[in-house]
């Protein structure tokens, strides 16, 4: 079968492409494409491990099956570097190289839960809300706690961010990605590692009322 490769910044300057077209096995997947590149563009080896894979422009998988006609990408870092697992940033979250990150071949199973700014905190109306936080020891934070709920739940990967700053009402302030064996272990890891980012991890939350009242709640459990 055919697919076509895109190629992007110093990966176009290595190839002298920016897209070509490949005969490939039938059943091929997306590592299995990058091992084929790699033999014919030896200068690619630096990339291994620090790409997203893209099948028609969405993030999926290493081990994702390919079809006829596919489009792929291997993303290479972008202007911020490689991808990091546990970050807190003033950036808006998408959950698409969270769950690209941990998945592999021994797992079964990907939780994803999004934390989204809502309308209410218990009786009372929200605005909008303004995450605050100690970046450097939250990051690590996250880190110690994927880490000590990997060993807990007998986990495969982990990945979590969450957002700093302003948010408005329906915007996602924390992604927690959970990859294990079997969907038991990540639902309930799941659940566990939100409840110790509420508890340890250095950030906090303001509540702007819809009354113009502002009040920090810090890590209470929801009301």
């Amino acid at each position: 079968m055919h697919i076509t490769v895109r190629y992007f910044a110093g990966q176009r300057d290595i190839t002298k492409h920016q897209s070509e077209q490949l005969e490939v096995a039938v059943g091929s997947t997306l590592a299995a494409v990058w091992q084929l590149l790699e033999e014919r563009y030896p200068g690619l080896a630096p990339f291994r491990g620090r790409v997203l894979y893209a099948q028609n422009a969405r993030f999926v998988p290493a081990e994702t099956a390919l079809n006829d006609g596919d489009t792929v990408a291997f993303i290479p870092p972008v202007s911020g570097g490689t991808f990091r697992p546990f970050v807190v940033t003033t950036q808006p979250l998408d959950p698409a190289p969270l769950v690209a990150h941990v998945s592999a071949s021994n797992v079964g199973a990907i939780v994803t839960f999004a934390g989204t700014a809502r309308d209410h905190f218990g009786d009372r109306a929200t605005a909008r809300l303004e995450y605050e936080a100690y970046v450097e020891m939250a990051e690590q934070v996250l880190s110690d706690i994927a880490a000590e709920a990997t060993t807990r739940f007998g986990l495969v990967n982990v990945a979590i961010h969450h957002r700093i700053g302003i948010l408005e009402i329906g915007d996602t302030a924390v992604l927690v990605v959970v990859a294990s064996a079997h969907r038991g272990p990540a639902l309930e890891a799941t659940g566990w590692i939100m409840d110790r980012i509420k508890e340890i991890a250095p950030i906090w939350k303001k509540e702007h009322w819809a009354d113009g009242d502002q009040e920090w709640i810090g890590h209470e459990k929801d009301r």
